[in-house]
């Protein structure tokens, strides 16, 4: 298992197009990814669950990834958030 935690940067926090990216990066990996916030997790391959949490500017989140290819998926994960300025 592997698990980061980031802040928003974003003034308009984790809005659709870049909620869009990090679904389409999870997809690309056989491991379980959940994205954590405020004591709910949802699964990283559903937009509707990453837009569901409405995470905004300044709020934290991890990122939690189970399988064989965790932590590949995380560092991808991290890299696609830096790409669409959710987190610096």
């Amino acid at each position: 298992m592997a698990e980061k935690q980031f802040t928003v940067i974003d003034k308009a926090g984790i809005h659709a197009r870049p909620a869009s990216q990090l679904v389409n990066t999870a997809n690309q990996f056989k491991s379980d990814i959940f994205l954590v916030y405020n004591g709910k997790d949802t699964n990283l391959k559903s937009v509707l669950g990453v837009m569901s949490l409405g995470i905004g500017n300044g709020e934290s989140f991890s990122i939690r990834a189970e399988g064989e290819d965790a932590e590949k998926a995380l560092a991808a994960l991290e890299e696609t958030l830096k790409e669409q300025g959710l987190t610096d």
